[in-house]
């Protein structure tokens, strides 16, 4: 079964364009060094939790908004052997990112269910 990649990411919201350029630019990377798909969202709907929430999860100030994304990997092998790959790569190599990295969160996960799946094996 695949593996997911998550991330969570804090973007000024007049940057939203530079984001998803740099977004356009890097996919393609990622699926060069084993990435099945990528997939970038533009927060429009987060709530405020009376705990905790997306929003609060990366310090968002008022200006930002939140990025939810994702990348799929054929496994955790995959995953960390394109990582380094990625991360060595000089398509993206840059120092001016459109969002604060520092408050970027990530993790890697194993799949417990998905329908897609469920339906392909009908």
């Amino acid at each position: 079964m695949s593996y997911v990649e998550g991330f969570v990411i804090p973007v000024p919201a007049g940057n939203r364009e530079a984001y998803r350029e740099l977004a356009a630019k890097a996919a393609p990377v990622f699926k060069e060094h084993g990435a099945l798909r990528v997939v970038e969202c533009w927060g429009n709907d987060i709530p405020n939790g009376e705990h905790t929430d997306f929003r609060k999860a990366v310090k968002a100030e008022a200006s930002e908004n939140v990025v939810f994304s994702w990348i799929i990997w054929p496994s955790k092998e995959a995953r960390d052997a394109g990582n380094k790959k990625v991360m060595a790569d000089p398509r993206l190599a840059m120092s001016d990112m459109p969002f604060d990295g520092k408050r970027m969160f990530w993790g890697g996960f194993e799949i417990l269910l998905d329908t897609d799946e469920e339906e392909k094996q009908k």
